[in-house]
């Protein structure tokens, strides 16, 4: 598994509220929502960095 790097974010009080909605309603941690919310965007634009790794 790689490694996890921790740093700061600073976002809206309306998006953060949106995303921990769609975080419970998709049963991920919010941290886990916007990670998988990042892969997803990376893996649309062709600039994810592990290839074969599946995003649903």
């Amino acid at each position: 598994m790689s490694k996890k790097k921790a740093f700061a974010l600073r976002i809206n009080e309306e998006t953060l509220k949106a995303i921990e909605k769609w975080a419970a309603d998709e049963f991920r941690s919010t941290n886990g929502q916007i990670e998988w919310m990042l892969l997803k965007s990376l893996k649309q634009a062709k600039r994810d960095v592990k290839k074969n790794r599946e995003i649903n």
